[in-house]
């Protein structure tokens, strides 16, 4: 079985309501969809999210090195064989992993397709019948903040991943509306998206919140600064989390070698698809280090691979991925039944996508041949 087309799609999910995190807010979500065919007609689809804070990727550069470089260095190679696929796109191109990853997912979903089994049976089985499903709630006010909070308790959510990363006062008064407004037996997740900056801002920060109960701190200084956060976890109970500190390989050995996280946040879009995120999970396993897989706000094709990940490794504790619940339209068909998330037993993937709708949303696309 041979890649023989790839068709790539330049879209724009629109959001129900802005998403506001520390460095940016979006009206709507850029994304890169990738429909790849092979010679026996089997279709898979792939998506990359970058981000030019924290992948070093932006939209339209993610879309120029598909179209020119990696999207045609795949056709003729076998969508079956990922470390082979990994290695020619790494010998192409340093880094830019939100572009390898829709190489990555395409390749998984047209894998399960020819095998007959879901993703997740390629890379472990399933381990988890299912996760929790955590509301992110996007920066603003105390009270706004508090009330979104005390809705989504209403309809089930059991936990909160709070977007902060502003003044750090502001956002502890924030957090303490929150905690006030849910009670004590609902988890808060809190994450400042590096926007306290450094580890001297963050302690006085902690020093705040240490009576809140919070279940973790998530990336609070700059991401190069791992020392930072040895400082910061050195000095609070309360458990750190690495974010956007975390890309590949080399982070996590650093990681691990200064004990820098309780716990580490992989996400599919900074380290290269789902083949490369098994590896960081494997090492922060043998560590000892507690894994959650993230969202940079896909559409349900990187959200379902996110899933498939997750749902296959016992390290892995937590998910976040939630992207399809914030759009008002998406490509996909990934089935949340909030709040909770089961995956189904379908080949790949397990996503039926409307390529209707994938037209629709499309501002510009190219094919690439063999």
């Amino acid at each position: 079985m041979k890649i023989k087309q790839i068709d790539i799609y330049a879209i724009h999910l629109p959001l129900v309501e802005p998403f506001v995190i520390s460095y940016d807010s979006y009206d709507t979500m850029p994304s890169i969809i990738i429909k790849m065919t092979t010679d026996t007609g089997i279709v898979g689809y792939g998506e990359s999210v970058p981000d030019d804070h924290v992948t070093g990727e932006s939209w339209e550069s993610t879309y120029a090195v598909l179209k020119h470089q990696l999207a045609p260095a795949m056709i003729g190679e076998n969508p079956l064989e990922f470390e082979k696929i990994h290695d020619r796109m790494n010998r192409i191109i340093r880094d830019v992993p939100a572009a390898k990853a829709a190489i990555d997912i395409a390749c998984f979903d047209i894998a399960g397709k020819a095998l007959q089994v879901p993703v997740y049976q390629l890379i472990g089985g399933r381990f988890h019948q299912k996760f929790p499903i955590t509301h992110v709630l996007s920066i603003g006010s105390p009270e706004k903040m508090a009330n979104e909070a005390a809705e989504r308790v209403a309809m089930g959510y059991r936990s909160f991943k709070m977007k902060v990363g502003t003044e750090v006062m502001k956002d502890v008064a924030r957090i303490q509306a929150v905690r006030e407004r849910v009670g004590a037996d609902i988890a808060i997740r809190v994450d400042v998206n590096q926007g306290w900056v450094n580890a001297a801002t963050t302690l006085r920060g902690v020093r705040a919140l240490e009576s809140l109960d919070i279940d973790w701190l998530e990336q609070p200084v700059k991401a190069d600064d791992i020392d930072g956060m040895v400082e910061v976890k050195s000095k609070t109970w309360i458990p750190l989390m690495i974010d956007e500190g975390l890309h590949g390989v080399k982070e996590m050995r650093e990681i691990i070698a200064k004990r820098a996280a309780d716990k580490v946040n992989i996400k599919l879009m900074k380290c290269g698809g789902i083949y490369p995120a098994m590896k960081l999970a494997n090492m922060a396993e043998m560590a000892g280090i507690e894994c959650q897989v993230g969202s940079m706000v896909e559409s349900s094709v990187g959200s379902a691979a996110g899933f498939h990940v997750a749902f296959s490794k016992k390290i892995m504790t937590s998910v976040e991925l939630t992207g399809p619940l914030k759009f008002s339209k998406d490509i996909g068909d990934l089935h949340y039944d909030v709040p909770f998330i089961e995956l189904n037993e379908q080949p790949g993937l397990g996503v039926n996508v409307d390529e209707s709708i994938l037209e629709e949303l499309c501002k510009f696309k190219d094919v690439v041949k063999g």
